[in-house]
């Protein structure tokens, strides 16, 4: 997930740390299928530069931006997704998740997930499918889960994480990013636990299976209560 690189100020001695509120995220997790059936997943990792999640292999995905609800969408998200968002998030939060998908996945892999269309005036974050002669498409994006990060940590984040089929880029799938994320690749889901991923990627990686396996699975969240880990359908 994208975020700013700058190390917070440390408090005060005796000062009480502020206690941090996780920031709404959006992740991509992007899959393909192989000619002998199997599933492949699109992985990054992330540089050592960064605070959160240093050189972890992780799906596209970043930070929400206030405009992301503004989004110049060639087609809302589906309904049977909005009313999933819409337990937690506004309408406008909830429209503004899915388009940073959609924005971060273009930004750190260099993948459109759009339709033709075009964008007047857009802004920078949009300016790759404007000059691509699409808009992005939020009703490719399925929902698969929500993870909070558990308090006490230099970033948290409110994160939700969609999937699209590789099928719905537009033009050809070639890999390439703005430097967020490193070493692109596609992982076959049954060799993802391999690679140097965080704990909740493995909790998201267990929901795809579920989610993929023909059967309307529930979307969950993970989270850290004053009682401990604990799972819930959102």
């Amino acid at each position: 997930m994208a975020d700013a690189n700058a190390r917070p100020r440390p408090a005060p001695p005796g000062a009480t740390a502020p206690v941090q509120r996780p920031r709404l995220a959006a992740s991509l997790i992007l899959t393909r299928a192989r000619q002998n059936g199997s599933v492949e997943i699109l992985f990054g990792r992330r540089s050592g530069g960064h605070v959160f999640m240093p050189q972890k292999y992780v799906f596209p995905g970043g930070r929400v931006d206030r405009t992301d609800g503004y989004a110049p969408l060639a087609r809302e998200v589906r309904e049977e997704v909005q009313a999933v968002l819409t337990r937690v998030l506004s309408e406008r939060r909830a429209r503004a998740a899915a388009a940073a998908a959609l924005r971060e996945t273009a930004e750190e892999t260099g993948l459109l997930l759009a339709r033709p269309g075009t964008i007047e005036r857009p802004r920078p974050a949009w300016k790759p499918f404007a000059d691509a002669g699409v808009k992005p498409d939020a009703a490719a994006l399925d929902l698969v889960a929500r993870a909070i990060t558990p308090p006490g940590r230099t970033r948290r984040f409110d994160a939700w994480f969609f999937r699209a089929d590789a099928d719905q880029v537009h033009g050809e799938a070639s890999l390439s990013g703005n430097g967020e994320l490193e070493d692109l690749r596609w992982v076959a889901l049954d060799q993802a636990r391999h690679l140097d991923i965080p704990i909740i990627t493995r909790f998201v990686l267990s929901e795809l299976e579920a989610h993929l396996d023909g059967k309307r699975a529930p979307v969950r969240c993970a989270r850290v209560t004053s009682k401990g880990p604990r799972v819930d359908e959102v």
